[in-house]
């Protein structure tokens, strides 16, 4: 159960079906070695910058003199400005055609391992910790994959709407999460804030 508690949010803040349309205007004139060698690029990226997050980001929040519930509500402001961006977008905000030799961006930062997946993933070990977190976003780099390897497939069966549409209830959806963690944020100030005065 915890699992599946640390999946489904990094599985909506990676959004690898949603990303399809994006992906493939990224990587649109390049043959299937150059395609298959921009993922790879992508996802090693996303790979190292997410787990280098993961271990640091905790260390510089004390640093900075900063909690969990000041970073879980600020996070979650993040997340659901971002995702109601994406929410209002057009696609006139669409990315232009790069060549093989940057899939580290943009694809692995930040249409992969964007400000949504980093700010999701340091809340997440706050709540459920560093392996299982870690065992969740491997997963979830792997389906991403999958997805942008099948990418000419899976548009093909869903449509340019279909895929839309699915990226469209992901941000939906990661828009709730952040109203979560913005509450748990503030219920851990209160109860401080209680607990102080008692």
């Amino acid at each position: 159960m915890t699992f599946f508690l640390c999946f489904i949010p990094i599985l909506v803040a990676v959004d690898p079906i949603g990303n399809i349309p994006y992906f493939m205007a990224l990587t649109d004139g390049l043959d299937q070695k150059q395609m298959r060698k921009v993922l790879t690029q992508g996802l090693i990226t996303a790979f190292v910058v997410s787990m280098a997050f993961m271990l640091l980001g905790h260390s510089i929040l004390r640093y900075l003199g900063i909690t969990l519930a000041d970073f879980m509500i600020a996070g979650g402001a993040l997340l659901f400005v971002f995702s109601l961006k994406d929410l209002t977008g057009s696609e006139s905000e669409a990315h232009a055609p790069i060549d093989d030799g940057v899939g580290a961006v943009p694809i692995g930062v930040p249409l992969i391992a964007g400000p949504g997946l980093l700010t999701t993933l340091l809340v997440l070990i706050g709540e459920h910790g560093w392996p299982m977190v870690s065992e969740a976003l491997t997963v979830n780099l792997v389906l991403a994959g999958l997805c942008l390897a099948f990418s000419q497939d899976l548009s093909r069966i869903l449509g340019k709407t279909g895929c839309k549409t699915v990226g469209k209830i992901a941000n939906l959806l990661l828009a709730a999460i952040a109203v979560m963690f913005m509450r748990k944020g503030l219920v851990e100030i209160l109860s401080l804030v209680k607990a102080t005065k008692s």
